[in-house]
């Protein structure tokens, strides 16, 4: 008898490690969430700040911004080794030989290195946000600066518009807000708002004194932790998200972040989480031990139909006969007729 019950607690025991060597995250995360498991809406934003508030900020703060320009080499590349610029399809640019230099006024010559959430938003040259690159792009120089710190959002582009209307610049179309906005596009506006939903919620308690204290935030943030963004601001960037899903490119270059800064954004491991935090949701408890369905853990392959873009990155409904298109799936671009 004593001999069983010795055998059936070792039995549970190793039912237990079992249980726990198995209990992992998406994208190789492991237990990185285990601390926000069970959590719902305002709740769980707070969890997960104190999830990845902590990284790595690679020293002082000027030595970390210029280890940007060697960063998005790693976080930032194309598959055949150029600049994967968000903001213009001008030409594809070269690490290094295209750097900005403090020249240049035309679109396609030189790169830099842009706050997606702009730095007058948090005071300037203020650390940790100053170099976090959960937020910072490799971008064409002229359209960074058109942008210049104007929120995101739609808009017919009557100020501006990069070439082959890439990116816009003009008054929002988006009901909320009427002052300028600058529009990425299509096929990267996901991108930015899992990115703008990272900054509220590492920064949560921060967001208070960006509101009071900067006005450029305003249009954006709401002056609260939660939910952090203005209304308007939030429920154009749910709809982007939905648009536009999580896509490889995401997945890898948040791998590469993690390795730099080891810290992640549960926006792109975790596809929808926005839903649990600020959508229908938020009366569902969270579990980092769900492997999202649009992502598959371990070959990081996107479980999605391909988007179809044209050549100047308009979203195509479907393939159109007779003229070059770009399609892509799972973060890899092929052109075709």
């Amino acid at each position: 008898m004593k001999q069983r019950k010795q055998w059936m607690f070792a039995a549970i025991f190793f039912c237990g490690i079992s249980h726990q060597v198995w209990a992992q995250g998406p994208n190789g995360s492991g237990t990185y969430y285990q601390a926000a498991d069970g959590k719902k809406g305002a709740e769980l934003k707070t969890a997960l700040c104190k999830v990845i508030y902590n990284r790595e900020e690679g020293g002082s703060r000027d030595v970390a911004y210029k280890a940007l320009w060697t960063h998005f080499r790693t976080t930032d590349a194309r598959p055949n080794g150029k600049v994967w610029d968000m903001y213009s399809n001008k030409r594809e640019m070269t690490f290094g030989d295209d750097q900005d230099t403090g020249s240049g006024n035309q679109e396609g010559q030189f790169y830099n290195r842009e706050h997606s959430m702009p730095n007058s938003w948090f005071g300037g040259k203020v650390m940790p946000m100053y170099t976090d690159l959960f937020h910072m792009y490799p971008t064409d120089k002229v359209v960074n600066n058109k942008r210049s710190n104007f929120p995101f959002g739609e808009t017919k582009g009557e100020k501006y518009k990069s070439a082959n209307d890439f990116s816009k610049l003009g008054v929002c179309t988006v009901e909320g807000y009427s002052g300028t906005v600058f529009e990425p596009n299509d096929e990267y506006k996901g991108d930015f708002a899992r990115t703008y939903f990272y900054m509220v919620t590492c920064y949560e308690e921060k967001l208070p004194d960006w509101y009071n204290n900067y006005s450029d935030s305003r249009p954006t943030l709401d002056g609260n932790t939660y939910p952090g963004l203005n209304d308007w601001q939030l429920k154009m960037l749910m709809r982007w998200a939905k648009q536009d899903p999580v896509s490889e490119k995401e997945v890898n270059r948040n791998n590469a972040v993690y390795e730099i800064q080891r810290n992640r954004n549960p926006f792109i491991d975790y596809p929808g989480l926005e839903d649990y935090i600020w959508g229908e949701k938020q009366n569902e408890a969270f579990s980092y031990q769900s492997v999202p369905t649009a992502i598959q853990s371990g070959d990081k392959t996107v479980d999605k139909p391909a988007v179809i873009y044209s050549p100047d990155g308009k979203r195509l409904a479907k393939k159109r006969r007779g003229v070059n298109i770009i399609r892509r799936k799972d973060g890899k671009v092929v052109k075709t007729l």
